[in-house]
This record gives structure tokens, C-alpha cells and sequence, in this order.
């Protein structure tokens, strides 16, 4: 399983919940909410300041690590 940026948060959780410290590291504590879920991950990251390539490659090295 591999994510990209035009996945919303909520596509992302609901694949591994386990990612959800990734979100709240950058400062998106809200991650129950359902407009931060319908958010692309490159938008969440544009609006909390993120660069998202480099997320979305934290996050697919920790699925590629923990498959």
C-alpha cells in the first residue's frame, strides 16, 4: 500500500490508522473532523506549512518498513 499527496486524510487513516501521529506531528489535531478528513494531504500540508513530498515519503517509508 503506497499513498500520494491527492488522497484525502481521511483515505489515508481509514487504510492504517497507525499514520495518524504523522498528521499530528505537523500541528492537525483535528483529525476527527470531517472537512480535515475530505482534505487532500497536499492541501492539509499547504495549510499547516508541510512540505508534502516529504511527508508522503516519511509515510510510505513507515508502510514499506511496517508491511
Amino acid at each position: 500500500m503506497e499513498i500520494n499527496k491527492d488522497m484525502t486524510v481521511g483515505e489515508v487513516l481509514d487504510m492504517n490508522g497507525e499514520l495518524a501521529p504523522f498528521f499530528l506531528e505537523m500541528g492537525m489535531h483535528c483529525l476527527g473532523c470531517p472537512m480535515s478528513r475530505g482534505e487532500s494531504v497536499e492541501q492539509a500540508c499547504e495549510v499547516h506549512g508541510v512540505d508534502a513530498d516529504e511527508l508522503i515519503g516519511r509515510i510510505n517509508e513507515f508502510l514499506s518498513a511496517n508491511a
